[in-house]
């Protein structure tokens, strides 16, 4: 049964080629709009290889000024937006705060001018622990107050949420949920799609898979003087797959709501922290590699800990996660080992 069609931007890229997965695998028909600035084409091919189906894709930004609109027309049936396509490496951002803002807002705006237009259209929105700041108490519900963002990109993740909210307000009509993810991690059990950084990865997992590839000469851990028990900051990861069907289950959720019009937010992880250092041991024990790691200095922008309470999700929108760290950093290896051997033939 055809459920209706999902516009997924940023749906090349790593939540949301999964995302694309699970959308097919529930009934959807998703509509993916990518610039490839940080996926590739090839991603297309390897989703129609996992769900056996043909899948339309735009290499366009999602604020070219009449791409959505004559997509929504032209279309028909458009059941929800899933707007992942945002600039996302903490980093980078405190390097490159206008272009954090300029893309990351303006592509939320001009989604959201466009469901203001057709209010039967959902959308749910890729949001970010990183709107907590760093908590003064854990785990983070969704009621903790937002402090100041430590980036530009988790800043950029906070305007965008009040955006929203300030818009649904405005309307009659409009049905809206913010996912606020932690930490995902690992790839798809086919090996066919994972997180593919372009460059030098952002984020850990990757880049320890590279280093135990031997494409990195080591990791650096930034920082091992933090007050957390090895002096690592701690996370929250979650397996990619598990937060991908967040995103069926928040569609669900608005489509059997009664009420006519809902903003909503929802922590996504798994409710438990892991260290740096644990993460290091556990792909090293889990995948039988060794992992040359050394001790750097910290990083701007980094939060010490942070850790979700999901309780809302497991109850309101009756989400769970199933995997485990062990599940993930596994999967994340296996990804990475079919990489290497795309690579060499």
């Amino acid at each position: 049964m055809n459920k209706g069609k999902v516009i997924v931007t940023g749906g090349a890229g790593y939540i949301g080629s999964h995302t694309v997965v699970e959308l097919v695998e529930s009934g959807y028909t998703p509509i993916i709009i990518d610039d490839f600035s940080n996926s590739e084409p090839e991603v297309i091919r390897r989703l129609e290889e996992i769900t056996g189906q043909k899948i339309t894709f735009y290499n366009a930004k999602v604020q070219e000024e009449s791409l959505l609109p004559d997509l929504i027309q032209t279309a028909g049936a458009i059941k929800a937006i899933i707007h992942f396509a945002a600039y996302k490496a903490v980093g980078e951002s405190v390097e490159k705060p206008l272009e954090y803002y300029e893309n990351n807002i303006d592509s939320t705006i001009a989604v959201l001018r466009q469901i203001q237009k057709n209010q039967d259209v959902k959308l749910v929105f890729s949001s970010s622990c990183t709107v907590y700041g760093q908590p003064d108490n854990l785990p983070v519900t969704e009621d903790t107050t937002r402090k100041s963002a430590a980036s530009p990109y988790g800043n950029t993740k906070q305007i965008c949420e009040d955006i929203i909210k300030d818009a649904v307000s405005a309307s009659a009509s409009m049905k809206a949920l913010s996912l606020r993810y932690f930490n995902p991690i690992g790839a798809h059990e086919s090996a066919k799609i994972g997180e593919l950084p372009i460059g030098i990865p952002a984020n850990l997992v990757p880049f320890v898979a590279q280093t135990a590839a031997g494409i990195r000469d080591f990791v650096t851990v930034f920082g091992n003087d933090y007050s957390t028990p090895d002096g690592t900051c701690i996370r929250d990861y979650i397996h990619v797959v598990d937060l991908a069907k967040a995103h069926v289950k928040a569609i669900q959720y608005l489509d059997d709501s009664n009420e006519e019009s809902i903003y909503d937010v929802f922590n996504i992880g798994v409710g438990k922290g892991h260290s740096v250092l644990e993460v290091l041991q556990g792909f090293e024990k889990v995948n039988g590699v060794s992992l040359n790691y050394r001790i750097g200095d910290r990083r701007p922008g980094d939060v010490e800990m942070i850790y979700a309470d999901c309780n809302k999700a497991n109850e309101v929108m009756g989400w769970r996660p199933r995997f485990s760290l062990k599940d993930a950093l596994k999967s994340a290896w296996d990804w990475q080992q079919h990489l290497m051997e795309k690579e060499h033939g």
